[in-house]
Order: structure tokens, then C-alpha cells, then sequence
């Protein structure tokens, strides 16, 4: 079992994560377009493969939406 009861991370979607934090404006939310933006420039991944880590991270709990954008849990 995985202390935080997260499931552990690839470490594509580790990257991925750490690059969204950094870039995490002072209102502590993205919208979609933001964070396909950050994955393009920081971890060189094209849309379709942004938006499956995005999908990824928020499946495993680590990524949650309130309103059509997205926050981080407990980061």
C-alpha cells in the first residue's frame, strides 16, 4: 500500500507533476490549456500525450477540477 494512498507515479507523470507545481500561478489553479502549455515546454510532450498524463494525474488522485480548471491535491 502506498503511504498517501496514491498510486505511485511513472516517472514521465512524476516530471510531468513537478513541472505543473513550478509553473502553478499564484491562484493555485490551471485551466486545461495552461497545463497543456507547461507539459509542451517543460517536458516536450505534444497534446494528445499532455492530455493522457493530465487524465493520468487526475485519475490517481493526484489532480482534481473544480469548475473547469484544474488544482493539485496536497502538493
Amino acid at each position: 500500500m502506498v503511504p498517501n494512498g496514491k498510486s505511485p507515479l511513472t516517472p514521465l507523470a512524476q516530471d510531468a507533476l513537478d513541472a505543473l507545481a513550478r509553473s502553478l500561478p499564484d491562484e493555485n489553479e490551471l485551466t486545461y490549456e495552461h497545463a497543456y502549455t507547461i507539459l509542451n515546454e517543460e517536458e516536450d510532450l505534444d497534446q494528445p500525450a499532455a492530455e493522457d498524463i493530465i487524465e493520468r494525474l487526475y485519475m490517481n488522485g493526484h489532480l482534481y477540477e473544480v469548475e473547469g480548471k484544474l488544482r493539485l491535491t496536497d502538493y
